[in-house]
């Protein structure tokens, strides 16, 4: 992990610690550093802007704030910040839909959750971001009770700190966790739709996944991700085996944790009143049951989970129907019809989510072929064919026809004595520094390919001729400079208005020959 990456990770666990405007204040002079301007920061440290300008509830800043942030994985060539920004942009989304009604967008918010899934087929090498990722796409799908789509994720999470070099922070223990959360979730809606059977096998895994959770607690947190893991454990136990014990059980964890004073572990309190009602309630205890739900419904407060709302009355309804109260069948009644039309529409939305990965997958495949048959396999730059494109491209683009474009046409000298002397295998590496060495001195967004054998071409739109000439002296420079290999190039330069930059290739050709010709390691230029 980059020194970056590890800052901006700090800066966000200080924002969700409470301190998110003295964040904010860092991360946007962070962003400045470079060019004075905060769009022209790292990935990383917008990042930790999202954070904090989330926790300080400017929504509409933050999902703008996640915009920038996929600009900069973009200009990165980032699949991980890009996964990030684009799951951080859909949960944004979603909370403020959830505040304002008019910017309520179901497709957007599910658009970029597998947008950032389809990021993430290309390789990552950090384990980090890659956990991070992954847990954005997971929060956006659980928010949206996409339960098989959020533990897979999860999970994946859970793998990436698994990694060697992972730093020993907790997060093991958290994702296993959240996985226990998730399931005793889902258990309390299939509940709710009658689905008895289906809601045990979940609370089964919400234990087994608590339970490892318990023995992998570690870090700084290490006491509340086994409190938390053991309080999990104890509500999966409550419609199944030993529910005398998990009716001590639950409210023991849920004060040890409270000791904590975590405002996150609130919404989990709440989530375990229903489990510990039904385990009263199973160990014959009945009107203990019906004192603590009844305690909790009183405690709602209009921000909690409505998922968990749902599951408070309905049980409060459940239980004074068994004390034999007829008020609460019409409650109940409506209660398991609204449920029911709320499973339906989870499961349409779910359907949606799955089309678009779908799509979204058989896109990318295209995309990747495309890509391929468009790539040189030895050195990544592009080929012929993928010159063809950007050429066809660049004739078709908005920019004035008048446009300059520079050209630069490079040739590595005596090559074949390379290939003779050395080896094909070196002469191999040699063509690989080449292209490496080409493409990290033009700018972004100029294009450079492989013709066949040992001629590159690099194309520089908008470039003028002492930007060309620069270029090609630096490329002959760095080549020359190679200390594995006595390796040396001659480059020919052109240029012109872009509508004749098939001229322009012509010239540099011309141009490469003549500086061939006068002993080679050096830039000839024919610039207009």
């Amino acid at each position: 992990m980059d020194e970056v990456t590890l800052r901006a990770l700090g800066l966000i666990e200080e924002a969700q610690a409470g301190a998110a405007a003295q964040v904010l204040t860092v991360a946007e002079s962070a962003l400045r550093a470079a060019t004075g301007e905060v769009p022209d920061g790292p990935a990383a440290m917008h990042f930790a802007r999202v954070v904090a300008l989330t926790r300080l509830g400017d929504l509409p800043a933050a999902i703008a704030a996640a915009d920038l942030m996929l600009a900069a994985a973009e200009r990165e060539n980032s699949a991980g910040w890009r996964s990030c920004a684009l799951s951080l942009r859909a949960t944004r989304r979603l909370r403020l839909g959830d505040q304002d009604i008019a910017e309520y967008d179901l497709d957007a918010v599910l658009r970029d959750l597998v947008s950032a899934e389809t990021a993430l087929l290309v390789d990552e090498p950090d384990p980090v971001i890659i956990g991070n990722a992954r847990t954005g796409i997971a929060i956006g799908y659980a928010q949206l009770r996409l339960y098989e789509l959020a533990a897979p994720q999860f999970e994946a999470a859970y793998d990436a700190a698994c990694q060697a070099g992972y730093p020993d922070n907790g997060n093991r223990a958290m994702w296993l966790c959240n996985l226990a959360e998730l399931h005793l979730m889902w258990a309390l809606e299939l509940y709710q739709v009658g689905q008895v059977v289906a809601a045990e096998r979940h609370t089964t895994t919400a234990e087994g996944y608590a339970t490892r959770a318990v023995r992998e607690a570690s870090g700084p947190k290490a006491e509340v991700w086994r409190l938390s893991a053991l309080l999990f454990a104890a509500c999966s136990r409550a419609d199944r085996q030993d529910p005398a014990a998990a009716a001590a059980d639950i409210p023991r964890y849920a004060a040890l944790l409270g000791r904590y004073g975590l405002e996150e572990w609130r919404r989990e309190t709440l989530l375990c009143r229903p489990f510990h009602a039904v385990a009263l309630r199973r160990s014959g205890r009945p009107d203990e049951a019906l004192r603590v739900i009844e305690d909790a419904v009183a405690a709602l407060a209009p921000e909690v989970d409505w998922l968990i709302s749902a599951a408070l009355h309905r049980t409060h309804a459940v239980l004074l129907s068994i004390h034999g109260s007829t008020d609460a069948v019409p409650g109940l009644t409506y209660g398991d019809a609204l449920a029911e039309l709320l499973w339906r529409q989870r499961q349409r939305w779910l359907h949606t989510a799955m089309t678009m990965q779908s799509y979204d997958v058989l896109r990318w495949r295209h995309e990747q072929a495309e890509r391929a048959a468009q790539t040189d396999p030895l050195t990544g730059v592009a080929n012929r064919r993928g010159l063809d494109r950007f050429l066809r491209e660049l004739a078709l683009a908005d920019a004035a026809v008048d446009d300059p474009v520079a050209v630069l046409v490079v040739d590595i000298d005596r090559f074949k004595h390379i290939n003779d002397s050395l080896g094909h295998s070196t002469g191999d590496e040699v063509l690989r520094a080449v292209a490496r060495l080409l493409t990290v001195n033009v700018r972004r967004g100029d294009f450079v390919a492989r013709l066949g054998g040992d001629e590159f071409v690099a194309i520089l739109p908008g470039a003028d001729a002492t930007m060309a000439r620069a270029v090609a002296q630096r490329v002959v420079d760095a080549v020359a400079g190679l200390t594995d290999w006595r390796a040396q190039l001659s480059v020919g330069v052109a240029g012109g208005p872009a509508y004749a930059v098939q001229e322009a290739l012509t010239h540099a050709d011309r141009a490469m020959y003549a500086a061939k010709r006068a002993g080679g390691n050096r830039a000839s230029c024919l610039v207009r």
